[in-house]
């Protein structure tokens, strides 16, 4: 979070308005890049905090949670979500596999494809090593699943214990 304390109000908004254009209107331009890495950042913390505060099995990301689950399920039936492999998200024959079920949420899920930040072990925080890009459907699509069948529950557990051992000691 400490990139977006730079930031005054005015170069503030310049970003969430450089953000609402569509990408072709900049090119490479670093200034968008840093805008983006700042919000992708402050929605992985945001996102990790939540699942860190509330027990995941209860949480719902999106209001068609049950027809993501239902549908990456259906199309990736024995995807190892607990830990991903980056090879199933990005070689070729996974993009194949990945392009028809995230287009089923364009006019779904709004900005279905822009990009996030996805964890690959979900036992693990957002760090450099843990972290791949993966657009913002494959994202709802991993944690969802993550949520639903325990994985996250690992996260808001080890959250809980220090809270514990600090009221008993």
């Amino acid at each position: 979070m400490a990139m977006a304390a730079g930031l005054g109000p005015g170069e503030a908004a310049a970003a969430a308005h450089a953000l609402s254009l569509p990408a072709e209107a900049f090119g490479n331009d670093p200034r968008v890049e840093l805008a983006w890495a700042m919000k992708a950042h402050q929605h992985a913390q945001v996102y990790f905090n939540l699942i860190s505060s509330v027990d995941p099995k209860f949480l719902n990301l999106t209001k068609v949670d049950d027809q993501i689950y239902s549908e990456f399920r259906k199309t990736f039936r024995d995807l190892k979500i607990d830990v991903l492999d980056p090879e199933e998200l990005k070689s070729e024959a996974a993009k194949e596999k990945w392009r028809p079920f995230c287009l089923r949420f364009e006019g779904v899920v709004e900005d279905f494809n822009y990009g996030t930040l996805l964890r690959l072990d979900c036992r693990e925080d957002y760090t450099e090593e843990n972290t791949i890009f993966a657009t913002r459907i494959q994202f709802f699509a991993i944690e969802i699943a993550r949520n639903r069948e325990g994985c996250n529950s690992v996260v808001y557990s080890s959250a809980r214990e220090p809270a514990a051992e600090a009221a008993s000691g």
